[in-house]
């Protein structure tokens, strides 16, 4: 195995710079400190340790490697559980929860970025292992491998950055009044506020939304409890809220207008602008447990039908 010394080396420098290029702080807040970037550092090195050893193994037809591939998966499994108990753990303490939803969604993002580490320095070990069969200088194998995992980087990148509710909707401002008690975002009755206290407060610092959908699989996407969820919780930790424990009235809440599929949402927040919830809602990524294609199914099945 030590004609394989610079491709594994090369294979697990790639993969793990394929990690390190997916940890970043954002208002998420995973990972955040310094526990969870050496944590997910070290998986990502030992995902990445294991896709670079795997060419040579084959090469010596050492195929009982292969079963450590699979100890792997079962392995990420296991840190997708852990990030979801962890949030879970936390979920208490929000004023504005993520939801399950979102939580889960989260937690399969961390699994799936192991995934990228391992993928990433197997494609570099093969574009090395290329390069040595053909008998190129080290200098040129290494470059091929770089190329090789980069191609992957590349790829996968792409595929796990999804889409965000600007994709499947327009979000505008909307106007917020009072119907006696019931509080209203542009005809929509949202909730029952009965303080006085609050409906002014509503009045003079609330700011409100009407996300409307692009076509019903948008609809669809949007009557999703867990996808307002994350809205809420988005919009309430980049803007900051005017609430405490013990003040449900100023708790953010996504209606769904039922005449035509248009969701509403106010909250007052520390410094209301309303030009920056806009923003907030339409980068709010929208969530794999929440994605519909009902146009698609429902074509789908009226073809079959007139097919018969």
């Amino acid at each position: 195995m030590e004609q394989y010394f610079i491709l594994i080396i090369t294979a697990l420098v790639m993969g793990t710079i394929a990690r390190l290029l997916m940890m970043k702080v954002d208002y998420r807040q995973y990972p955040t400190y310094p526990q969870s970037y050496l944590g997910h550092f070290t998986l990502g090195m030992i995902a990445a340790g294991l896709g670079a050893v795997t060419v040579p193994a084959l090469a010596e037809k050492e195929y009982t490697a292969i079963t450590f591939i699979t100890l792997a998966a079962q392995h990420f499994r296991d840190v997708r559980n852990m990030e979801r108990e962890s949030l879970d753990n936390i979920e208490v303490t929000e004023l504005v929860p993520r939801g399950t939803a979102y939580i889960e969604d989260i937690a399969k993002g961390f699994e799936a970025r192991n995934y990228l580490a391992l993928l990433t320095s197997l494609a570099s070990g093969i574009g090395y292992f290329i390069g040595q069969h053909f008998e190129l200088p080290m200098v040129v194998r290494i470059l091929v491998g770089v190329a090789f995992g980069s191609i992957v980087i590349v790829i996968i990148t792409q595929m796990l950055k999804g889409v965000s509710i600007e994709d499947i909707a327009e979000v505008k401002p909307a106007e917020i009044s009072f119907d006696g008690p019931l509080l209203t975002i542009n005809g929509v009755f949202v909730m029952n506020i009965g303080l006085k206290d609050s409906q002014k407060i509503f009045l003079e610092k609330g700011i409100a939304v009407e996300i409307i959908p692009k076509d019903e699989d948008a609809m669809s996407v949007l009557a999703n409890v867990g996808q307002r969820q994350a809205i809420q919780h988005n919009a309430s930790t980049q803007l900051g809220i005017r609430k405490d424990v013990d003040e449900p009235d100023f708790t953010p809440i996504a209606r769904r207008n039922p005449e035509n599929g248009n969701v509403v949402m106010a909250i007052i927040t520390m410094n209301p602008d309303v030009d920056c919830l806009v923003e907030v809602v339409k980068r709010t990524p929208v969530l794999e447990s929440s994605k519909r294609r009902a146009l698609d199914v429902a074509f789908k099945s009226k073809s079959e039908k007139m097919g018969r």
